[in-house]
């Protein structure tokens, strides 16, 4: 499928009510759980998109359209999200995810990119030049795989209680 940007954003403009349709107001068990060691919570989660809001896709956007590949990407705190969400709710986490997000997509509109503009380029730290077409290609992927990783690890919390069901269910076995 070829990147188109107002699709891009029609995904990501989805995101933060489908966390808040899934997670608002469950028991702790749901949110708090994850799928073992070194795997995050859905709460974590959470707090790791609302980083990536302040963090990642916009400030770097701004990096290609101001920079190009002159200044390379700050990189990204894989753990900042521990720090940031202490002490706070997840409905705190939602909202705020919801805020940032639509900021960010005001933002992205506002600037009213033309096709030539999504081939610019920036510096990545570590993967070298990426153009703010993959930027925001990524951008939607990783919101779909963070929803999905959600869901599988919410999943797996009735791995046992489905019984014999769990041979035809992948999402219990995807990522052991």
């Amino acid at each position: 499928m070829e990147f188109v940007l107002e699709d891009a954003i029609a995904v990501l403009s989805r995101t933060p009510s489908t966390l808040s349709s899934l997670l608002q107001d469950l028991a702790p068990g749901w949110i708090e759980s994850n799928e073992g060691a070194e795997t995050l919570s859905p709460y974590v989660v959470v707090g790791h998109l609302v980083h990536g809001e302040r963090a990642d896709w916009i400030p770097r956007a701004r990096i290609i359209r101001e920079y190009g590949e002159s200044r390379p990407f700050d990189p990204f705190d894989r753990s900042a999200q521990f720090r940031e969400s202490e002490g706070k709710s997840l409905a705190e986490l939602l909202v705020e995810f919801e805020t940032l997000r639509s900021l960010n997509l005001k933002t992205l509109r506002d600037w009213s990119l033309k096709s030539s503009e999504l081939e610019s380029k920036g510096q990545h730290p570590s993967l070298g030049p990426v153009t703010l077409k993959e930027l925001l290609a990524t951008w939607v992927a990783h919101d779909l795989d963070h929803v999905g990783q959600i869901a599988r690890t919410m999943a797996k919390q009735y791995s046992s209680a489905v019984g014999p069901w769990k041979a035809y269910l992948s999402i219990l076995t995807d990522r052991l």
